[in-house]
């Protein structure tokens, strides 16, 4: 099992087993380089934990453990774990600002104990295979103890041709879960239970909000992401951040240099197609800080031939391929001799970044007189580089934002275009998969939102929705963490500390998003320390080239092995008429807008994904 997690943990591995459990850990080094190797017990050794992640205010908690009277035989951070479930029980997790996945076992009791942290930055999975419970970080390290190899869940991978990915705790594989965000399990003599220990909470009125001024809160703010980022930067080794060319990376860079004294090193991705491509923004901090900065150029070429071996680390399809770079960039950061590095991602959600919370404002002012003219054009105005003819503009508009909109206090009313356009991938599967289906997947979402959430404002039902679905699923995952432990390093992010999250919680939405202009206070907190077109930039999402990647030059041997006619009639999951035109279109150069993208490279990751892990 182990030896499928060597690129989590490179070091060296570490075990503990008695009649009951088997632990094992594969060690990335970074705080207490020489003392920190796992399992570590506490005094009597009646408590043994292995974990992944990191516990970034273990100095503070260690001071406060050691007044109690714990002893302490490392100066790492995973020793005040086994000391706070020694002094607080199941309430040790609430003590902890970090991210981590934890297996605790109490050799007393005879109690097992999994934490997931509160957002989900670091993944563990669970399955129960006859009368055991097998766990691990990563799927493939649970397949090699199984029975019986599981199969697809089909349910899940409806989920995903819908949301990016399955709803927390479903996975592709049938019987295995993952342990949601802000989750713990338990498992002792009574059986085998989860319970939530957080979650995101929204005020239910306008007296739930912070009622000091914007300025006030403004500096409130960038004192905790001052504060986030300073236990963050806390190593035994060198620490590096990601720099997009965005404002969330470039605050971020702002920070530490400003505010700490670490040395600021900073790692960038270049694209070779000019609207991909932020390297102008990067340079522009670059220069303001004189940081010392290295970048690596991502081609088409080198997503084709990266696309593959990426599958095997997402353990999950894709519908678009900006994993890929994020890998290659991984990549550069440990060749350049680090392990560690900062990143913005989180910001958006936290603090109102993206542009479906636009949309939503738009789409809810537009529902108020369904007949104007004037309010859906405002889109327009949002997406200047949609690629529609003026004559079709207002169709399109209509046709794409228009659902939904008799509806417009649906929970889920903000991601309805999101969903239908990515649904459109489902056209293409197989029809003994759409017979097979059971739920609807929008239905199951909306059964498993919290009771309060219709009464929360309607921007802040669309952050939690977002957290819950695109972050924690994808953005974290596929595109986060497996992309950096491909490369044995570890992501920190400052964003999503929960301290940052709940203050932001707290915040009136028009503090997010003042008008049209996203992460207001953000941009007032740390504006004076970044370049003003940094400030003021259009906001550009990340992207990867997709279709081109595949079909330009040459195509490679695999694309045209997993797409291949008998290829998709083995798998069983796609109908093999409607691929084929689909990549005769491709091949034609008629391949047009997200559609087109998502259904090629959500076909082709899941014959991937399905050779890979069934075959």
């Amino acid at each position: 099992m182990i030896a499928q997690l060597h690129h989590r943990g490179p070091d060296g591995t570490g075990f503990y087993s008695d009649n009951q459990v088997g632990l094992a850990h594969a060690r990335l080094s970074i705080i207490d380089l020489a003392g920190g190797w796992q399992p570590i017990h506490n005094e009597d050794k009646t408590i043994q934990v292995i974990f992944n992640g990191e516990i970034f205010n273990y100095i503070e908690l260690r001071e406060e453990l050691l007044s109690y009277g714990h002893q302490f035989y490392t100066h790492s951070d995973t020793e005040v774990i086994v000391h706070l479930y020694e002094q607080f029980g199941n309430d040790f997790v609430n003590h902890l600002n970090g991210q981590f996945a934890i297996a605790l076992w109490d050799t007393r009791t005879q109690r097992l104990v999994l934490c997931r942290d509160r957002v989900g930055i670091t993944p563990l999975f669970y399955t129960q295979d006859g009368d055991r419970l097998v766990f691990a970080s990563e799927i493939k390290a649970i397949l090699p103890a199984l029975r019986a190899k599981p199969g697809i869940d089909l349910n899940a991978l409806d989920q995903l041709m819908t949301f990016w990915a399955p709803l927390s705790p479903n996975t592709l594989f049938e019987g295995v879960f993952e342990l949601s965000p802000g989750c713990m399990a338990v498992l002792d003599a009574r059986g085998f239970r989860v319970s939530r220990y957080w979650d995101w909470h929204f005020p239910l009125d306008r007296s739930g909000y912070h009622s000091a001024d914007e300025n006030t809160l403004a500096l409130q703010l960038r004192e905790l992401l001052i504060d986030a980022t300073r236990i963050r930067l806390r190593s035994d080794v060198p620490v590096g951040a990601y720099l997009s060319g965005g404002l969330d990376s470039s605050v971020l860079v702002a920070l530490i240099h400003h505010f700490s004294d670490a040395k600021l090193r900073t790692f960038s991705i270049g694209f070779d197609a000019e609207s991909l491509d932020e390297t102008g923004y990067q340079q522009m901090m670059i220069r303001q800080v004189n940081a010392e900065h290295s970048r690596i150029q991502c081609s088409e070429a080198d997503v084709a031939e990266h696309f593959f071996q990426t599958i095997w680390h997402t353990e999950a399809p894709v519908l678009r391929t900006a994993p890929v770079p994020m890998r290659m960039l991984s990549g550069l950061v440990r060749q350049q001799g680090y392990r560690v590095v900062l990143t913005g991602e989180g910001s958006d959600e936290v603090l109102g970044g993206y542009d479906i919370f636009k949309e939503t404002k738009i789409r809810q002012f537009w529902a108020a007189n369904k007949d104007s003219g004037f309010r859906p054009a405002l889109l327009k105005k949002l997406y200047p580089y949609l690629d529609v003819s003026p004559g079709r503009a207002q169709e399109y508009l209509r046709n794409f934002f228009g659902s939904n909109l008799d509806e417009p206090n649906l929970p889920y009313f903000s991601h309805v275009p999101r969903w239908t356009t990515t649904a459109k991938c489902k056209e293409f599967f197989a029809d003994d998969v759409k017979a097979t289906l059971r739920d609807n997947a929008i239905d199951l979402l909306a059964q498993s939102l919290p009771q309060d959430l219709p009464r929360w404002h309607p921007f802040n039902r669309a952050q939690y929705i977002e957290s819950k679905t695109l972050m924690g699923g994808y953005l974290l995952s596929s595109q986060g963490d497996r992309m950096l432990m491909a490369n044995s390093v570890e992501g920190r992010f400052p964003f999503l500390d929960h301290r940052v999250i709940e203050f932001a919680n707290a915040l009136p939405p028009k503090l997010k998003m003042k008008a049209l202009n996203e992460k207001y206070l953000l941009k007032k907190s740390m504006g004076e320390f970044l370049p003003r077109d940094i400030v003021n930039r259009h906001k550009q999402p990340y992207r990867a080239p997709d279709i081109p990647s595949f079909f330009s030059a040459k195509t490679p041997e695999y694309v045209d092995a997993m797409l291949g006619e008998d290829a998709i009639r083995a798998s069983g999951l796609f109908d093999p008429k409607r691929v084929q035109l689909l990549v005769k279109k491709i091949r034609l150069g008629r391949a047009i807008g997200y559609k087109d993208n998502m259904a090629l490279v959500g076909i082709l990751s899941t014959q991937i994904w399905h050779h890979l892990f069934m075959k």
